[in-house]
């Protein structure tokens, strides 16, 4: 009867699993072997009289009637595929006695238990099983789900703290469900967790303005579910945009990008919320002094789910400190302000303002091959303002949004073989409407962007390639309206550019694991521009021995949509920058060239990550990098080139862990036709060093932190007065100074409750900038008319500000 088997399975490609007892004393006489296999499974059950149970169409599982009848019989795969999980402990509860599954993933629980089973292995999440609900099943067939990463595959378990983990490849990936805690945190908001990675600062503490190795914000592509986002802060930029309850799943890469994304010269941010499908149902309510959200999780079936969320702030219901200090934050230097002395104008009962965001996902499992994914996002920020004195009143608002919808389709035509179609559509709009106090004069705003994309990706796996081929269609769309009453003014601009993309990725796994290299390529026609840009991609890994790794990294990459600030008064002053497309003349295609070398060093106790890093950007205008001084209304076109070295230092306890990193950058421009044609750039920081120390115990979680930058560049008058007769300002060489350096601390922490079997309770505590120091994050100057002096005009930073976190999670 073995033999057989082993026939049947070379024969069609097949395995069947069973207890060796079983079948040792059964005798079969030869089958035809030119049946079909469907044929040979029906008569061995006639002639054997054994039940075979078709488990998948490359699995099948064996068992004796009889023994079903007085037990069950339990068949463990892999949830991603679908190979049986050997030695798998099993444990059954009020039981001395645990067993194991075996080399097909089997094993068998007498039909009497009617306590739960816990299912363990070190490579896969543990499960959790009710017998009760299995009396009268014989056979059953149990996923479980892969844990993080192929443990080969990952440098650090711990990367800064719990959940967070570096890839081969060098990118860096946060599993928010897993996170642990980080400094002035209390729940892992993407683009707060990102900042402590080294490498990642903004300049003015806003996830609105992230500055990847001396990029600006918007050379950096988010991706959210497959969906690119153009808006990613709530709050004008002090809280992320992305609810923190949906997140799966966040990669972050700073160099080596794969070659199947586009349209960014700095960083990738990528953001998954797909559940799989064997999670089971689970919901949350949360609430903190700026928001409250709901998150619920639902099992439609056994092969279908659906995730939906909804989150709203607080801010139009009550003032709590931490929305005053935010507001005082964000309200600087604008038309919310007085810029004579920065003091925030009396606006209690007289600015509204909000924001939410909502998401859906579902995903439906369609046969043994297919899955299909469909994922909604919204996001919106609405604030109005009514300005008055003694004898008028002027109304202004500011609207900002982002919609999107994605849809996949992912085909498991083989083992070796998988196709991928996607297609998203996003739209984001930027409104403003700006009544002015001191006369009549109205401008009212628009900027939206409408972008369609679709893809298609086919997978071959090979023993030590994996090769993948793909094609990418996009079209952007954007337009700018600008409407002034007095004087008449009208100005409506809009273009649209389509892109064609041919892709090539090769990911190559030496058999003795040393090697790990992914070439890519990335083939990009622009329509309209009638114009084709190559990018080579490369991550190569070398493992020196176990405990050293070296790594290379590069690209080359191109954007043709970006960010610039026209007036800095535009949008109220709030939110000044606006997207417009590329024409290869006024606005050229930028085009980022990158290059790093690296060593990882990791024991059980130590992590040490050491990078050099080049990186070059060409094509990019004076009016996308937000000049305050002379170059203010300059047009030009230039390039920034960024030399830099980052370090970080980790040092695990029993239940403490700390790190500290530290950055230094050389980031200068390179404008041809300015003088000085090189000068440093808006957003170098040339030094900086963060430290953390996390202490775990149980359920409890502190951490303390302290963030140290150098200040950034700035430019200072010649004099404090101009002449009366231009009025204007005359600067020193630009960015001759810089601001003070940066120092704050931070704390946070977090307790968790079990109340019962199913409901879970979750407090966090944090404080931003514990010894409230007045950190100045920009400075710029302007002309008081009244006296023809020079005005120094300062941003801050935030204040000493708490957050407290207040969430139940039902299972």
């Amino acid at each position: 009867m073995k033999l057989l088997l082993e026939e049947i399975s070379i024969t069609h490609n097949v395995k069947f699993s069973y207890i060796e007892e079983e079948i040792k004393d059964i005798i079969v006489e030869n089958i035809d072997n030119n049946l079909p296999l469907k044929d040979k499974v029906s008569l061995l059950e006639k002639k054997t009289k054994l039940h075979f149970d078709k488990i998948s169409e490359k699995y099948y599982s064996i068992f004796d009637d009889g023994t079903s009848k007085k037990s069950i019989l339990f068949h463990l795969t892999n949830a991603e595929t679908g190979e049986p999980v050997e030695n798998a402990l099993i444990i059954i509860e009020n039981n001395s006695k645990n067993i194991f599954s075996d080399s097909n993933g089997r094993f068998l629980v007498p039909k009497a238990k009617k306590d739960k089973l816990h299912i363990q292995h070190q490579g896969y999440e543990e499960k959790i099983i009710d017998l009760k609900s299995f009396t009268k099943t014989n056979s059953i067939q149990i996923e479980l789900i892969p844990k993080i990463k192929v443990l080969d595959e990952v440098i650090a378990q711990r990367f800064l703290t719990s959940g967070i983990y570096k890839s081969k490849g060098g990118t860096i990936q946060i599993k928010p469900l897993k996170f642990g805690i980080l400094p002035g945190l209390i729940e892992p908001d993407v683009l707060q967790t990102m900042q402590q990675i080294p490498g990642i600062i903004s300049v003015d503490e806003s996830v609105a303005n992230i500055n990847i190795r001396g990029g600006t914000h918007d050379q950096n592509l988010f991706i959210w579910n497959d969906i690119r986002m153009f808006q990613t802060g709530h709050f004008f930029g002090m809280i992320s945009a992305f609810n923190p309850a949906t997140a799966k799943t966040m990669n972050i890469t700073k160099n080596g990008t794969s070659a199947f994304f586009g349209e960014s010269v700095s960083g990738l941010i990528e953001m998954n919320s797909t559940d799989k499908e064997s999670e089971k149902s689970n919901a949350s309510i949360n609430s903190n002094l700026i928001s409250s959200d709901v998150y619920s999780h639902v099992k439609l079936g056994k092969n279908s789910s659906i995730s939906i969320s909804y989150r709203r702030s607080l801010t139009d219901f009550f003032e709590s400190p931490t929305y005053k200090n935010y507001t005082k934050k964000i309200f600087q230097n604008t038309i919310i302000t007085n810029l004579d002395n920065n003091q925030v104008i009396d606006y209690k009962n007289d600015v509204n303002f909000y924001f939410y965001d909502a998401s859906m996902q579902f995903s439906q499992k369609i046969g043994k091959k297919n899955k299909l994914n469909v994922s909604l996002i919204g996001i919106e920020n609405k604030l109005n303002i009514n300005q008055f004195t003694s004898t008028q009143s002027k109304k202004s608002k500011l609207e900002q949004e982002n919609f999107g919808a994605s849809i996949s389709l992912l085909t498991n035509w083989n083992e070796t073989n998988q196709t991928e179609f996607s297609g998203f559509i996003s739209n984001y709009d930027l409104n403003s409407r700006n009544e002015s106090i001191e006369n009549t004069e109205i401008l009212n705003q628009k900027n939206e962007v409408l972008e369609t994309n679709f893809k298609i990706r086919h997978t071959k796996s090979f023993e030590k390639n994996k090769l993948s081929l793909g094609y990418q269609l996009d079209e952007t769309g954007v337009k700018n309206v600008d409407e002034v009453n007095e004087p008449l003014f009208f100005r409506s601009v809009k273009d649209v550019l389509i892109s064609h993309s041919l892709i090539a990725e090769n990911e190559f796994n030496s058999s003795n694991d040393k090697v790990f290299i992914v070439t890519g390529l990335r083939a990009n026609y622009f329509q309209e521009l009638n114009k084709i840009i190559i990018e080579p991609r490369i991550q190569f890994n070398y493992k020196l021995n176990e405990k050293l790794k070296f790594e290379v990294l590069g690209e080359m990459k191109n954007q043709t949509i970006s960010q610039i600030i026209d007036l800095q008064k535009d949008f109220l002053g709030v939110e000044k920058r606006r997207w417009v497309l590329a024409n290869d003349s006024i606005i050229p295609i930028q085009k980022s060239i990158q290059a790093s070398i690296g060593l990882n060093y990791k024991t059980k106790k130590w992590l040490i990550n050491f990078e050099n890093f080049y990186k070059r950007i060409s094509g990019i205008t004076t009016n996308s990098q937000g000049f305050q001084n002379q170059f203010e209304f300059i047009k030009s076109i230039g390039n920034y080139t960024v030399l830099g070295s980052e370090l970080l230092v980790q040092k695990s306890f029993k239940k403490f862990y700390t790190w500290i990193s530290y950055s230094i950058n050389n980031n200068t421009y390179d404008y041809p036709e300015l003088s000085p044609k090189e000068f440093p750039n808006n957003f170098d920081i040339t030094h900086t060093i963060n430290w953390a120390g996390i202490y775990e115990w149980k359920n409890f979680k502190i951490a303390l932190g302290t963030n140290w930058h150098t200040g950034r560049p700035y430019t200072t008058p010649v004099s404090n007065t101009v002449s009366s007769s231009n009025s204007t300002i005359t600067y020193n060489s630009p960015n001759n100074k810089r601001l003070k350096d940066f120092f704050q601390s931070n704390i946070s922490a977090s307790k968790k409750w079990k109340l019962n079997e199913k409901i879970e309770l979750e407090t966090a505590l944090s404080v931003i900038n514990i010894f409230n120091i007045k950190n100045i994050i920009n400075r710029y100057y302007k002309v008081d008319t009244s006296n023809n002096t020079i005005q120094s005009i300062d941003t801050y930073s935030l204040e000493t500000t708490p957050n407290f976190k207040l969430k139940l999670n039902f299972k």
